[in-house]
């Protein structure tokens, strides 16, 4: 589907990619008081998390699933809603507890999975956009992403509504278990503020865009938490341009799934960190057999020959993994645009936002 662009009327998508900086604040001083409690409702007997969800949401939950792991030492694990209901036998004991992740509330298979769920007995919450939605009614404990109505099929606002709400879920599970968070809370603080210095990227990420839209095929490669990212990017570019992006742990691309770079095919590489010895010999391995252009997002290294690098200097990863899911999103906008896609109506889609 194309439009005729208007340079005077913005996308739905673009608009709410702009909003997050707000919707980000209005989330921190809506859920964090002025002692800097965080003021979620939660069990506290809990040993291990599962977080259920679909789409967009489910790369929140890849992210959430890291970061219990990192900052709050919980084992936490991440599943799609559609692959839960299948499932003949669910993980469950006394002291799990299920967090079920949607934008509207109304996401059925999400919905399903809740009341499966249920039937163990198992404590539930949801993270969601909407009161009184289905989701909400049928938890035990909530979550409201406080994001406002999101009229775009693609997930922005939502999105780092939700990785923001999980954050502070998982802080005030690490609270809770005696981890000193104070300088966590401080570094979320200033989330706003990097989310619009990382605005003023857009006319480089514009420059990158320009040469990816001429691929009708990309990969999206990372490592450790940077995958649920390279997952988001490449659900973004997919669903906004129609190119054919496939996402891969960069150590897993290399056994046997590296062989698609003998087509013409370009890379992205996501790094929330440093790039360990590892993923600077793979990146530059791929160069030397199948020399793709190669753009990393986030930090780069002197040792690979990346073409591009956008980049915005921030001390915290958790802080900074936010800043790339809005690269991410203005890439895939530029993209769309430079292809003249209609990015609020994409073809054969539709968004639920009950």
């Amino acid at each position: 589907m194309f439009f005729k662009e208007d340079e005077e009327k913005k996308s739905s998508m673009e608009e709410e990619i702009f909003e997050q900086a707000i919707v980000l604040e209005n989330i921190l001083s809506s859920h964090i008081n002025d002692n800097n409690y965080i003021l979620f409702d939660i069990p506290t007997d809990i040993r291990k998390i599962v977080l259920v969800a679909s789409g967009s949401s489910y790369n929140c939950a890849r992210f959430a699933a890291e970061l219990f792991g990192n900052l709050a030492n919980i084992e936490a694990g991440a599943m799609y809603s559609s692959e839960f209901l299948l499932k003949s036998v669910i993980p469950h004991d006394n002291d799990f507890l299920y967090v079920f992740i949607t934008q509207s509330g109304e996401t059925s298979d999400t919905n399903k999975a809740l009341n499966k769920a249920k039937e163990y007995g198992i404590r539930t919450m949801c993270i969601t956009n909407k009161k009184d939605s289905t989701i909400w009614n049928a938890s035990d404990f909530k979550i409201d992403c406080c994001a406002g109505e999101e009229k775009s099929i693609a997930a922005t606002k939502s999105l780092t509504a939700q990785m923001l709400c999980c954050a502070l879920l998982v802080l005030k599970y690490a609270a809770h278990k005696g981890i000193d968070i104070s300088h966590n809370i401080e570094q979320l603080k200033s989330l706003p503020e990097f989310i619009r210095r990382t605005y003023e990227l857009q006319d480089e990420i514009k420059d990158v865009a320009k040469v990816l839209s001429d691929y009708k095929n990309l990969v999206v490669t990372a490592d450790g938490i940077s995958y649920a990212l390279a997952r988001e990017a490449s659900l973004k570019i997919k669903e906004t341009s129609y190119i054919n992006v496939y996402s891969s742990i960069l150590g897993e691309f290399m056994h046997g799934h590296v062989a698609v770079m003998n087509n013409k095919i370009a890379q992205i590489h996501i790094s929330v960190d440093d790039l360990s010895y590892t993923a600077i010999k793979n990146l530059n391995k791929i160069k030397e057999d199948y020399n793709p252009v190669l753009c990393i997002i986030g930090n780069s290294n002197e040792k690979v020959d990346a073409d591009y690098n956008v980049n915005i200097a921030c001390e915290s990863d958790m802080v900074k993994s936010f800043c790339l899911v809005v690269v991410c999103q203005l890439l895939a906008l530029e993209i769309a645009k430079k292809l003249k896609r209609n990015v609020d109506k994409p073809h054969g889609l539709h968004k639920v936002v009950k």
